[in-house]
């Protein structure tokens, strides 16, 4: 891209380190106005201060938004009713968040009329491929600005004396080198790297920050019910919440309860394998709760074929393709079988483990006039012989053929 091509960058912006030598370096290699966009995804860190730190970069365009309801509300709760997980246990954390970050970005480079965005994901990351699938999906003519797939600022070092000779403030807990990175939001935290790398050694406990060891949580158990309508959470014990205050109150519990800890080598989309600690304890107690509503509220058949497509559809959300047509159709299916997923869950959180206790809902498929084990007037069990044997035709067949 020619430098000169660019006037004005919408530059997703947190105000750490990486971003501020990036709006910097923005500014000295493209000589183009930059206009930062912050978003609280429920992240747990202030936000505000980067209002501050770009202002003294001579930012004059400055976004920061709260957008944990849209967040849960339009990204995370249309993929838990796919009950998604990504190679049997990824519940997606990282990815999800994304695509929201650069619809928001697209959006404010409408607004200010700028002709480009920018990201700080690295060259070796998923993350790239993600913002920028996300980009192109929203606007086919945008420009698109890698800085670490441009610039020769290859190391923290390398980092840290970009900023010293442009004074941008390095804080002093950044000066060494990083025991691991860190990514979160209102659905998990995530950590990778350095102390993490050896996927044979076993993870810190102070990697784990918003959970509580498993054998240190409390030794009597938490029950929770959790309300349900149309495949989403509405309650907790009864009380109604907004999407992000629920996923909140569910990720008190878990964490209290040492619920949502996960160990993954996964495989990233750019061709490697990649050692993981996630911390999802609001999501995993969801996505029992939801999957126990599903059993007694969708027909069987509609159930196997949601499980059939949803590791297509996890796949879709772990490579980025959130705006693709192909999402969007499969999340059309999805809606549908949700619209009598309604009634209550009640669960059992207990040292690392949600398990389901209660399940009732007033569009329940389950009849107990016809599973129970005394008699009844509802079922010929003499039917089902000639289930058997039409089930069992080509069986016989086949088998009288082979002599």
């Amino acid at each position: 891209m020619s430098i000169q091509n660019v006037k004005k960058v919408v530059l997703a912006y947190s105000g750490g380190l990486d971003t501020s030598v990036i709006l910097r370096w923005l500014q000295d290699t493209y000589k183009c106005e930059v206009v930062t966009f912050t978003a609280d995804l429920g992240q747990g860190e202030e936000i505000e201060p980067a209002r501050a730190k770009a202002e003294m970069m001579g930012v004059k365009q400055i976004f920061i938004e709260d957008l944990r309801e849209v967040f849960v509300r339009d990204y995370v709760f249309p993929m838990f009713r796919a009950n998604t997980v990504y190679e049997g246990t990824y519940l997606l954390g990282t990815s999800i968040a994304r695509p929201l970050i650069a619809k928001r970005q697209i959006e404010i480079a409408r607004e200010t009329g700028a002709d480009a965005v920018a990201h700080g994901a690295t060259g070796k990351g998923n993350d790239q491929v993600r913002f920028e699938l996300g980009y192109y999906g929203l606007n086919s003519d945008i420009k698109v600005i890698s800085p670490w797939r441009e610039w020769d600022l290859t190391s923290r070092t390398r980092l840290i004396e970009y900023a010293e000779q442009h004074q941008i403030p390095v804080p002093k807990d950044k000066r060494g080198e990083a025991p691991f990175s860190v990514d979160a939001n209102l659905l998990h935290i995530s950590a990778e790297g350095k102390v993490l790398e050896d996927p044979n050694e076993e993870a810190p406990e102070y990697i784990y920050s918003r959970t509580v060891a498993p054998e240190a949580a409390p030794d009597k158990p938490t029950i929770v019910e959790i309300g349900f309508a149309k495949g989403d959470p509405v309650s907790v014990d009864g009380v109604a919440m907004s999407p992000a205050t629920l996923l909140t109150k569910l990720n008190e519990l878990g964490g209290a309860n040492g619920i949502g800890r996960l160990d993954l080598v996964e495989n990233r989309f750019v061709g490697m394998k990649s050692r993981g600690v996630y911390e999802t304890p609001g999501g995993t107690i969801l996505l029992v709760a939801h999957r126990a509503m599903e059993s007694i509220t969708l027909d069987r058949e509609a159930m196997h074929l949601k499980d059939e497509i949803m590791p297509r559809y996890a796949k879709l959300i772990y490579n980025g393709f959130w705006f693709s047509p192909e999402r969007e159709m499969l999340q059309a299916l999805i809606d549908k079988s949700q619209e009598r997923v309604n009634g209550t869950v009640r669960l059992k959180l207990y040292k690392g483990s949600a398990s389901v206790i209660g399940r009732a809902s007033p569009d329940s498929l389950y009849s107990l006039a016809h599973v129970t084990f005394e008699e009844d007037d509802v079922y010929d069990q003499h039917d089902a012989e000639g289930f058997i044997k039409l089930n069992a035709l080509r069986l016989r067949l086949a088998r009288r053929r082979e002599g």
